[in-house]
């Protein structure tokens, strides 16, 4: 047997009225667990904002100190480009010395001009090379003062979470216990469509007492043949304008 059809099995010795009685219980018990969540308010965003901010701190450290390498390489060709283009003007300029014409002679010079760009070339590159180092270096000591600030704040922040979570650990424990003996009761169908329900609801009530004539979730009045149906607790019966699932306003009696 499959553990779906174990679980069809196992609820289906539980009526209606058990398994709704299960449901307005398992939503209080979620109801606690999401008063403990608030608890700790933004802190879980918090701490996961600021381990991206870490990270990415992290990253943009270490690509800024790779391009500072690059730049140190192409600094390093540029100087070894000059120094062959000295070479190649001291080798003309001698071989001037030796020509048989002008044209040889004009031709070596224009060489030797060449060269002579060539040389302020690689040198105005080297300019720029270096503030673009001088500025990424910078970069990199205002990413890491930024780095430490936000360590600091992630410890703080962690220590907070963790100190919440250590206190409420145990009650935690024993509502998530609670919660899969009650679920036990309820079918994979009907459980599916409560969690359903509460994802969609911003205070995660998916099941509500009728209250004073009104869904105790949306407020729309209840008539009164749908309120008798939801006491004789024959069959679920959801909101028609929230979607909520309805429970008797007597429910906390049945359930003793």
């Amino acid at each position: 047997m499959t553990t779906g059809n174990k679980k069809a099995a196992e609820t289906a010795d539980f009526s209606t009225e058990e398994k709704i009685i299960a449901l307005y219980e398992l939503q209080k018990i979620e109801s606690q667990i999401d008063e403990i969540n608030r608890l700790k308010g933004e802190l879980p965003f918090e701490v996961q904002d600021l381990e991206d901010d870490v990270a990415g701190l992290d990253t943009r450290i270490k690509n800024l100190a790779a391009e500072i390498e690059e730049l140190n390489r192409s600094t390093k060709q540029k100087k070894e480009e000059i120094e062959l283009a000295k070479t190649k003007i001291t080798k003309y300029e001698e071989q001037q010395n030796n020509v048989r014409n002008n044209r040889e002679y004009e031709s070596l010079s224009k060489e030797i001009e060449y060269q002579k760009l060539e040389i302020e070339l690689c040198e105005k590159r080297i300019k720029e090379f270096t503030a673009e180092i001088k500025n990424k270096k910078k970069a990199i000591e205002e990413s890491k003062t930024t780095l430490a600030e936000r360590k600091i704040d992630l410890a703080a922040k962690k220590e907070e979470l963790e100190s919440i979570d250590a206190e409420t650990a145990k009650e935690v424990e024993t509502l998530n216990k609670k919660a899969e003996t009650v679920s036990a009761k309820i079918d994979d169908r009907l459980l599916s469509a409560f969690k359903k329900i509460r994802a969609g609801m911003h205070n995660g009530l998916a099941v509500v007492k009728v209250k004073r004539d009104a869904c105790g979730g949306c407020f729309n009045r209840i008539p009164p043949q749908r309120q008798l149906d939801i006491r004789m607790s024959k069959k679920i019966i959801v909101c028609e304008y929230c979607g909520r699932i309805l429970v008797s306003d007597l429910i906390d009696e049945e359930e003793k």
